[in-house]
């Protein structure tokens, strides 16, 4: 089993319930855990458990980071995958989270190839010792109530109408400079009601707040 643990997540009182987990249930030793509210913190312990020979074998994060007084480089669970993986490429992941879209959870496991995905809720420290044990033979594991996710309908993935008009959002453009360069270009549909109704949908799969949001998580999940 593994012997050496990176635990990534903000919230003290969930951060402890994997700790004790993870001991309760004999999985690790104490003295193989290693945990930080941080991700740069959880950055700077990866480096040096990895210089010093003695590498993580799992890395257990949140996804998102509330912010703190802290000056953070790496905000995002996202970011702290990406610079892990440059390190340690063969590191195991477990994403830890409350996030529940089938689209966001596809591309971390297609992109970002995460191991293992526990959706946070009422058992979830039972999914979390299934997942350890799953990844450690080297399958992979998600959540049993998001059941089969890659097959779901609401997996989403975007077509080439949907990336270009995120790629000009992304570029500084208006809804109306948008149609206008669609109508000189020939690009169908080019109303703007149809383009409101396309950034709407996009909003409601990614679970935006604003047209600025979507831009940001497309742009984090690398579809643009």
């Amino acid at each position: 089993m593994f012997t050496k643990i990176l635990i990534v997540e903000d919230l003290e009182i969930a951060n402890y319930g994997i700790i004790k987990t993870l001991i309760d249930k004999k999985i690790i030793r104490e003295d193989g855990i290693t945990n930080t509210q941080y991700c740069d913190k959880a950055i700077i312990e990866f480096k040096k458990a990895h210089n010093e020979n003695v590498p993580f074998q799992l890395l257990i994060t949140d996804l998102s980071f509330d912010k703190n007084h802290r000056k953070e480089k790496i905000s995002s669970g996202i970011e702290l995958i990406k610079e892990i993986r440059k390190i340690q490429s063969n590191i195991k992941i477990i994403v830890y989270s409350i996030e529940n879209k089938p689209s966001k959870i596809k591309l971390l496991f297609s992109k970002y190839l995460i191991n293992g995905y526990i959706c946070k809720d009422g058992n979830d420290s039972q999914e979390l010792i299934n997942s350890i044990n799953a990844i450690y033979e080297n399958d992979i594991y998600i959540s049993s109530h998001l059941g089969d996710i890659f097959n779901k309908k609401n997996s989403f993935e975007l077509d080439d109408y949907q990336k270009l008009l995120l790629r000009k959002l992304a570029d500084g453009y208006t809804q109306k400079q948008i149609q206008k360069k669609f109508q000189e270009q020939n690009i169908t549909p080019y109303s703007i009601s149809i383009i409101e109704k396309k950034l709407e949908k996009l909003r409601d799969v990614f679970d935006a707040k604003s047209t600025t949001h979507l831009i940001t998580i497309v742009n984090d999940f690398g579809l643009i």
